[in-house]
């Protein structure tokens, strides 16, 4: 029986492993990101943000359990007002995923960041995808997006990636006999084809002209700091 849904796959054995791996890779990162608005947009039966320390959380999809029902390209969100977004398998199935990243740079707040987790066509993942009889079904049925081609778009859209994280290098099938024979591929994959994971985590920062200085230079004490030429005085 395949499943229905992407929710439905990640209860698969394939798919459960696949999110434990996504989930522990992505508490390692939340736990360090601090700010007050944290959107998940994807995938709201799953608790992605759960190690995130920020105070308001929210799950957006298009179908309940989502806190907010809506459009991952038409956000009723207001500009510039989240500090945290969190694109859980979203690109690889949205209509236009450039207006996904697009509604992602206009809600964050500028060194914002956003977080991307996607299949990787560079991979037995995509190999699989590429021959699989039930491409219909997911997550089979997305359109994989590579590593530079999304790198470009965050590129365009002024943003710089901070950090990122493939997994997966075993074979992409459901039984757990023939992924433990195969499991030396993990290993190997990580140290000798590093680009081949079958799942990549992207995490990038939205930059915006004068902001990295300003902060840099509001963190100074103002009794050291001081201009050319002119002296420091204290009152």
């Amino acid at each position: 029986m395949h499943p229905d849904t992407l929710t439905d796959w990640f209860q698969t054995p394939l798919g459960s492993d696949m999110l434990l791996r996504e989930q522990a890779v992505l508490d390692s990162i939340l736990a360090d990101i601090f700010g007050f608005h944290a959107l998940q947009v994807g995938l709201p039966d799953i608790p992605l943000l759960r190690a995130s320390r920020m105070s308001h959380q929210m799950t957006m999809a298009s179908f309940t359990p989502a806190s907010l029902i809506a459009l991952p390209q038409e956000m009723p969100i207001a500009s510039q007002s989240v500090d945290l977004v969190v694109l859980a398998h979203v690109l690889e199935f949205a209509e236009s995923p450039h207006a996904v990243l697009r509604e992602v740079d206009r809600i964050l707040v500028p060194e914002g960041h956003v977080i991307i987790t996607g299949f990787n066509p560079w991979s037995l993942w995509g190999l699989r995808q590429s021959l699989d009889l039930y491409r219909d079904h997911p997550p089979w049925d997305g359109d994989f997006i590579s590593l530079p081609r999304l790198k470009d778009w965050l590129r365009l859209l002024d943003m710089e990636v901070n950090a990122g994280r493939l997994w997966g290098y075993g074979l992409p099938v459901h039984s757990p006999a023939w992924r433990r024979r195969f499991e030396f591929l993990e290993k190997m994959g990580d140290r000798w084809w590093g680009m081949a994971g079958g799942v990549y985590m992207l995490e990038a920062v939205k930059r915006v002209a004068g902001m990295r200085l300003v902060q840099r230079l509001s963190r100074k004490n103002a009794a050291t700091f001081r201009m050319p030429g002119l002296p420091v005085t204290n009152s």
